[in-house]
């Protein structure tokens, strides 16, 4: 047995190396890890708790490093002194530790994180700039949300408030310059802008932050994000109190570093906090949990043990504290694994100039890629929630709570996820099980006290009080003036869009100041795309006017609510109709006319074969059968048709027809009053198809988008379009026509065409409106003052005064009223008749079946010999008179009264030879 053991050993180990090395290696007694830090900071304190709480926990259990102690060793760095900070933390670096649990500062994160890569040492920062990256610096482990999310949470709520605008104001380093990069795409992403931003530096005199506030109130945005640290941040807040900064009209919103301070400290003076009231701030959401509550409860016993006792524990507190036992989870799952902890020189670090950095004694951690490794694997529950990294390194489900800075305290009004990328009062963990919802419409948060202590939403802009004037643009029309014009006499612009204009500015509730600038010489209308143009360049700052909303011109400007329908119309020469000897054919279209008359003797030709058997008034030789059929088809039109009807089918075919005759005798009676007694207008065009299949020459209004409307969307020539400046070249070219130098028609907005009607009374509109648009102001991109001149336009819609401004201005004569009438054709077309044919002719066909079956019945039972000659000659006799007293016993009395009389006839002989055909019905 003593000889049998050391053999298997042995074998053992041939066999399988790797698990014999990975079940022997030995864990050693202590690990270092480091921290670097700014102790004097209160992120820097609550991390340095929370590191040192962490240590105690994991220590204290035996079942997490197995007997390893965990150590770490601290490097109190400055961040406000950039060069000093990072070179502590290089030489902190030359210490052999496998993670480092910090920097905090974004300077010196960027610094470290390059000696990182080379020292394959993971570093557990809780930086929040977004620009380190996984993917740049493979060892940087961010262990708290980017600023990428926090901004863009900042972003929702910008939206969410209907803001365009804001002003930024940051700490001029990495972290602020990066921050606020992150929010300007974010904003972008929202259609909103930074209009005006200003950073200074960490260690900001007194007199340059009031020089930067009140540049800031010389803006015309109210909406202020504040990206700082917590000392510059509450001094700008101290002094935006003083600077009535803080009063009804403003709008702050701070990141999470007025959040973070306020949590963690226990006892804020009673100024700082009054000079705060309204303010937004951020805060990581971190879920409530067992956990979570574990860590407050023992959370003082640990600030005064580490003489830190004045703070408590905020939500960067948790993630330090989870980052610490990150490391602990990766390194145990690194020791089960088999791996070691070693270090070795490298070469190329030698610090020949015998400096104090002392480079050679940086250390490359040997196995630090597998402790990466299992770093990015660890998924557990902490305090600060669920702790896994997704595959770009960030934490995942990263959310905000959106948090109002009321009296003494804060108060959360809502949340922020990244999972749903809204806003919504329920908190983000209760949505992760539902498909993210990121509508608008679907964004909630609850009321928020705003700066001046008041619920109703600020505007978010305000005209500066230093601001210019602003340049509107007005087209100087040489044509229907009404609209708008350059009064001669005393140089001021008038007309019914500037009305509009006033009137609406007149509802807003702040001043405007501003000055019209006539665009055109006044000789010829203006091209207005050329205006919009201008407004885009911001060589004007808007353009009022009779300005059509098109889809081209809305890309380059935003244009208001339109302040009046429009749509493009045709105008063409029209001639009065002159009643003729031959009015009364006009009624029906030919098509009509021959349809209905096939129809009286398809309907006379069905009622004798129905009746012809049976029915002596249908019976006689050819020629009288023949005019039977003709004058009993024709005598329904006015109902006087002699004939008495026997037969079941024939009655009711006749039913039909003569209903069908009286719908028809009534439309006809109706449209010839209407064609003799009202006035009619005729033109060659009825619509735009008119206009595309011919080619004669078209006319549109100088600087109209009409003439670009027809070219590409009508497909109609450039070269059959003829410009036209005025309501009397509109007249002469179309009384000339295009035979003689004119146009055959004119393509024109709605507004032009009821004025020039109210004039010209030989033209009118042919067809209905073929476009929907309306005029409305342009202004420059995300220009606030569309918005509420658009609100404004509308009151004055709702209160009647944009009606009382058209009529002033555009008020017509009857001679619009008159002319202006669509022309539609008066004739009775097939097509509105065509149901009730229908209807009389499947009567017509299962009558003739029915009696066809009944004959060939009757036939079939009778007749021992079958042939078609036979059958057509025993359906043209007469019928037999035992089959005509059955049906006279079956016939109501006043048909039977007749019967004795029909009778008599049994045995006449036919009329003049002529044959007898018997219709059973």
């Amino acid at each position: 047995m003593a000889i049998a053991f050391p053999m298997l050993l042995v074998l053992s180990l041939l066999l399988y190396p790797n698990g014999i090395s990975k079940s022997l290696a030995a864990r050693p007694p202590v690990v270092n890890i480091g921290s670097i830090l700014q102790l004097n900071s209160t992120t820097g304190g609550v991390a340095a708790i929370a590191i040192n709480a962490a240590l105690e926990d994991i220590n204290s259990d035996p079942t997490v490093l197995n007997g390893t102690t965990l150590k770490v060793e601290t490097k109190d760095t400055n961040c406000f002194d950039g060069f000093l900070g990072m070179v502590q933390a290089l030489q902190f670096m030359e210490t052999d530790v496998i993670a480092i649990v910090g920097p905090q500062c974004s300077a010196i994160a960027h610094i470290i994180s390059y000696v990182a890569n080379e020292l394959r040492v993971p570093l557990m920062s809780f930086a929040s700039d977004a620009t380190l990256s996984s993917i740049q610096f493979p060892f940087f482990v961010r262990t708290a949300p980017s600023d990428l999310y926090q901004m863009a949470a900042v972003a929702a709520v910008v939206d969410y408030n209907h803001w365009k605008i804001v002003t930024a104001i940051y700490v001029d380093d990495d972290y602020g310059r990066n921050g606020i990069a992150a929010l300007d795409d974010a904003l972008t992403a929202k259609r909103c802008k930074i209009s005006y931003k200003i950073g200074f530096p960490a260690n900001a005199k007194k007199s340059e932050l009031i020089n930067l506030l009140v540049s800031v109130s010389y803006m015309e945005s109210r909406v202020i994000i504040l990206h700082t640290g917590a000392e510059p941040g509450l001094k700008l807040f101290s002094m935006a109190n003083r600077l009535n900064m803080m009063g009804n009209g403003y709008v702050w919103i701070a990141t999470d570093w007025l959040s973070a301070y306020l949590d963690a400290n226990s006892s804020v003076p009673a100024e700082t906090i009054s000079g705060m009231q309204g303010v937004l701030t951020l805060r990581p959401h971190i879920p409530n949990s067992k956990i979570k509550s574990n860590l407050i409860s023992k959370w003082s016993r640990q600030s005064q043990k580490y003489n830190h006792s004045d703070l408590r524990v905020n939500t960067y507190g948790f993630y330090v504290y989870d980052s610490v036992w990150t490391v602990a989870r990766a390194l145990d799952a690194f020791f089960d694994d088999g791996g070691s902890i070693s270090f070795s020189n490298d070469s190329r670090l030698r610090d020949a100039t015998g400096g104090t950095l002392h480079l050679e004694a940086m250390s490359i951690f040997d196995k630090g890629r597998k402790l990466l490794e299992k770093i990015r694997k660890v998924n557990f529950t902490g305090p600060s929630g669920h702790v896994q990294f997704d595959a770009s390194g960030d934490l995942i489900h990263p959310a905000y709570e959106i948090i109002n800075v009321i009296g003494n305290g804060m108060r959360t009004i809502g949340f922020w996820s990244n999972y749903s990328g809204s806003l919504s009062t329920v908190p983000p963990e209760a949505l992760y099980s539902k498909p993210p919802n990121t509508s608008l419409a679907n964004q909630q948060l609850y009321d928020v006290i705003w700066p001046g202590q008041t619920a109703q939403r600020p505007r978010g802009w305000v005209f500066p009080s230093n601001a210019k004037e602003l340049k509107i643009g007005i087209p100087n029309r040489f044509s229907f003036r009404e609209f708008v014009t350059k009064d001669n006499v005393t140089g001021s612009m008038k007309g019914y869009c500037i009305d509009v204009f006033t009137q609406a500015l007149a509802l807003l509730p702040y001043p405007v100041t501003y000055k019209f600038v006539p665009f055109g010489s006044g000789t010829e209308n203006p091209h207005y795309d050329k205006l919009i143009q201008m407004v885009e360049s911001n060589e004007l700052d808007g353009a009022v006017g009779d300005i059509a909303v098109t889809m081209k011109r809305t890309v380059n400007a935003d244009f208001t609510q339109p302040f009046i329908e429009t749509g493009l119309v045709i105008l063409a020469p029209v001639k009065r109709h002159i009643t003729t000897s031959w009015a009364f054919l006009q009624p029906f279209t030919l098509e009509m006319w021959c349809v209905t008359g096939l129809f009286f003797l398809v309907v006379g030709v069905v009622v004798w074969v129905l009746e012809h058997r049976i029915n002596d008034e249908f019976r006689g030789s050819p020629r009288e059968q023949l005019i039977t059929i003709f004058w009993f088809s024709f005598s329904t039109l006015f109902f006087a048709h002699r004939e008495n009807t026997m037969s079941t089918l024939g009655r009711g075919v006749l039913i039909i027809w003569l209903f069908v005759v009286l719908i028809i005798q009534s439309s006809y009676t109706a449209s010839l009053t209407s064609i003799l007694t009202v006035q009619q207008l005729d033109t060659s065009i009825k619509g735009i198809d008119d206009l595309k299949n011919s080619d004669a020459p078209v006319g549109f209004q100088v600087g109209s988008f009409a003439q670009d409307y027809m070219v590409n969307e009508l497909n109609i020539s450039r070269s059959r379009l003829r410009a036209l400046g005025s309501p009397k070249e509109y007249a002469k070219a179309l009384e000339l026509g295009p035979k003689k130098g004119g146009v055959m028609a004119i393509v024109d907005e709605r507004p032009y065409v009821e004025l020039f009607l109210s004039t010209y009374c030989k033209i009118a509109v042919a067809g209905s409106d073929f476009t929907s648009r309306g005029w409305g102001f342009a202004f420059p991109r995300d220009s606030p003052l569309q918005v509420d001149l658009s609100t404004a336009i509308l009151s004055l819609s709702e209160n009647g005064e944009l009606q009382r401004i058209h009529d002033k201005w555009l008020k017509t004569g009857e001679c619009a009223a008159d002319e202006s009438e669509m022309i539609n054709s008066n004739q009775l077309r097939l097509e509105s008749f065509w149901g009730l044919f229908l209807i009389c002719g499947v009567a017509c066909v299962i009558s003739l079946l029915i009696y066809f079956g009944i004959m060939l019945r009757k036939y079939v039972r009778h007749e021992p010999k079958k042939s078609l000659r036979r059958f057509i000659s025993f359906v043209d006799d007469k019928e037999p008179p035992k089959d005509r007293k059955k049906r006279s016993m079956s016939l109501p009395a006043s048909a039977a009264a007749t019967a004795p009389m029909a009778a008599l006839d049994v045995e006449r002989p036919a009329r003049n030879g002529g044959s007898v055909i018997d219709i059973e019905g």
